[in-house]
């Protein structure tokens, strides 16, 4: 397997040069300056990485992306990133190496532990919500989503062209991996480095873009969601079942010829039989209880923000108010505990139960070394 260790820096001149000699253990270093002005770049070629320097600074997202290319153009198949500053242990970089050569289309993550990332609670809180939606969205169920710590596939970029600014691109290929039908895997990490200066995700202004693009993946699972319910509704109408159903009504019937009360009754149970077991089968089925309580965070979303801006000043005080309502809608458990994400085109509901009337129906460096 070749690859490239690739780690975006924005004046990081403090801990660039011993995230470097980490690295470089395991394999070849780029470092991709995205327009630093405090001396990164020469830190870093001269803990022995080569760099590739931005003029001027245009966020996480394209220093990935000029990362990626630069290993396409060296012809890497997989690309190793890290942050540069000092959060993550270059140490752990053979654990997502190993993960990555047995599921070599995956996308794996170095999921960190709370612990790591639970004392800027805003940012924990942010990754948890975060979370939240893009399990629902993809079925695939990560904690860490805002981690930078991972492995990519080169062609996924290739397949998946992403386009999001800033860490929004770190949960755009979560959510672009799992539409590809790869794989995402979490990789556990045991010790978190604490952070060295306090982190450049901006809870608002990253939150936000975060935000609007999983609204907007949300939006188009929800209408997938109706129009799978819509379908399923309609199947209730198609010829056989209508015959099955009259079938069954007609044969509870017609033990009463002469007891026309006792027909209606009869006839009338079998269409009562029906909807209970409709409505129960409805309830049961993972799809619609998962959808419900994505609706209510939904509806809790503008209550959250609105709290999330106070927080600064709650915090003052000594009040968490955010982290109770995180706690309570945003819960990946309790999705989790409404029942697996069913598979794409699976029915919206369970299906009847079988009768005896209704059977039932089925910029790059000139030479950048690779690891292997």
């Amino acid at each position: 397997m070749r690859y490239l260790i690739v780690i975006p820096a924005f004046d990081e001149v403090g801990t660039i040069a011993e995230v470097v000699t980490g690295a470089r253990q395991y394999g070849p270093v780029l470092v991709v300056d995205d327009g630093s002005s405090d001396g990164t770049a020469v830190a870093a070629r001269a803990a022995g990485a080569a760099v590739l320097h931005v003029p001027r600074r245009r966020g996480k997202g394209a220093a990935l992306r000029a990362g990626v290319a630069a290993a396409r153009a060296g012809a890497a198949e997989h690309v190793i990133t890290l942050d540069g500053d000092g959060q993550h242990d270059p140490q752990d970089i053979p654990r997502l190496l190993a993960a990555a050569r047995l599921a070599p289309p995956a996308l794996v993550v170095g999921r960190r532990p709370p612990s790591a990332i639970a004392a800027a609670r805003g940012r924990w809180n942010a990754c948890r919500v975060a979370g939240f939606f893009i399990d629902w969205v993809t079925g695939v169920p990560v904690r860490d989503t805002q981690s930078g710590f991972r492995s990519y596939p080169v062609e996924l970029f290739d397949q998946t062209r992403p386009r999001r600014r800033g860490f929004a691109l770190e949960t755009e290929l979560l959510v672009a991996a799992a539409r590809a039908g790869r794989p995402i895997l979490e990789v556990g990490l045991d010790v978190g480095r604490p952070p060295v200066r306090p982190s450049r995700f901006h809870v608002l202004a990253d939150g936000l873009a975060i935000g609007a693009y999983l609204a907007l993946q949300v939006g188009r699972r929800g209408a997938r969601e109706l129009g799978d319910a819509a379908r399923e509704i309609a199947r209730l109408f198609e010829r056989a079942r209508r015959r099955a159903r009259h079938a069954e009504m007609a044969a509870a019937g017609a033990r009463y010829p002469d007891a026309p009360h006792l027909y209606g009754v009869a006839i009338g149970g079998v269409a009562a039989r029906r909807a209970v077991r409709r409505l129960r089968g409805w309830w049961r089925h993972p799809r619609p209880r998962r959808m419900t309580l994505v609706l209510q965070a939904i509806a809790v979303s503008p209550a959250l923000l609105a709290v999330a801006g106070l927080a600064p000043l709650l915090e003052r005080l000594g009040v968490d108010l955010v982290t109770p309502l995180v706690n309570r809608f945003y819960s990946q458990d309790r999705l989790a505990a409404a029942g697996p994400d069913p598979p794409a085109g699976a029915p919206a509901c369970a299906p009847e139960p079988p009768t005896a009337a209704a059977p039932s129906r089925a910029a790059t460096p000139a030479s950048v070394r690779l690891g292997r």
